[in-house]
């Protein structure tokens, strides 16, 4: 008797949900102020880091900005204190568990208990699984997805106690799809994903409903890191519109942020067709960049 009323209770709430989502769509969601909120940007130094990092130096925060190229984050610091806004950069290697955890101290004991992070830093070696080094392999682990851990563990526990903050995870369309000449990447990313909605259930599973999770998951943006990168099915994103959709879920809590939006009806339809057709789809879709093959770089 419990189950059949826990099903007709579960029913019930599904449908709610579709209702509320639905409502949701034609009612613009209400945008939190991010005013004198301490915001942790890793890999501020260029590409969506420091896009994001003028956006909250727009809206008033006090930033703290991590780049391992010392010359790119000053510059972002530079301008986001041309903005109004107050400033502290580091340098700082994300891949590196000791030096983010000593970084983490000093920025406590200078600014304060950080409320917003977004984990950006991001690594990437477009190659032929044969044709990547072990050294790059590590490394690409290491920035996009250990770094999350290492950073997000030194600084959730003052956010549990206030039970408030913002935890932001920019990961990848290549944490729920793959492409060929990019495995060590789309594997880490679909870490990425993974520790985006394992952290929000936790949290959720804790009582901590006062701390925010969000997944930015853009097809490809032209920061420059990858080369000359073109598809036929998606467009390749300019760095301001893919800030501009990760600022707008920031501010409404939005758990997952897809750029473009379609691409979340895109991956869904992936799940129900077969092999064959989603080969079909690669075929189609046609995604090219410039990648090692051997020890030559061609465009694949």
């Amino acid at each position: 008797m419990n189950i059949i009323l826990d099903l007709l209770a579960l029913l019930f709430i599904i449908s709610y949900s579709y209702l509320e989502s639905l409502l949701k769509f034609f009612i613009p969601r209400r945008r939190k102020s991010v005013a004198g909120e301490i915001v942790l940007i890793t890999g501020a130094g260029h590409g969506i880091g420091r896009l994001t990092a003028y956006e909250f130096a727009k809206r008033k925060s006090r930033l703290v900005l991590w780049d391992i190229n010392k010359q790119g984050v000053e510059e972002t610091a530079g301008e986001c204190r041309k903005l109004g806004a107050t400033v502290h950069a580091y340098k700082v290697d994300c891949s590196n568990r000791e030096e983010i955890y000593s970084s983490v101290t000093q920025v406590k004991k200078e600014v304060g208990d950080i409320s917003i992070l977004v984990n950006n830093a991001g690594a990437i070696y477009p190659a032929k699984l044969l044709s990547t080094k072990d050294e790059e392999i590590s490394k690409t682990f290491e920035v996009n997805i250990l770094g999350h851990f290492w950073i997000t563990k030194a600084l959730l526990p003052s956010m549990m106690k206030r039970d408030y903050g913002h935890i932001v995870t920019v990961a990848s369309v290549c944490g729920h799809g793959v492409i060929p000449y990019l495995i060590p990447y789309c594997s880490s990313k679909f870490a990425a994903v993974g520790f985006h909605r394992a952290l929000t259930v936790e949290l959720e599973a804790l009582g901590k409903t006062g701390i925010k999770t969000s997944c930015l998951c853009p097809v490809f943006v032209n920061t420059g890191v990858t080369k000359n990168p073109s598809t036929r099915l998606w467009p390749v994103l300019e760095t301001d519109e893919v800030v501009r959709s990760l600022i707008d879920g920031i501010l409404t809590n939005k758990k997952m942020i897809f750029v473009p939006s379609y691409l979340n009806i895109s991956l869904l339809l992936e799940k129900f067709l077969p092999e064959r057709a989603l080969a079909a789809i690669r075929r189609i879709q046609n995604v090219q960049f410039e990648a090692v093959v051997g020890h030559k770089t061609k465009m694949k």
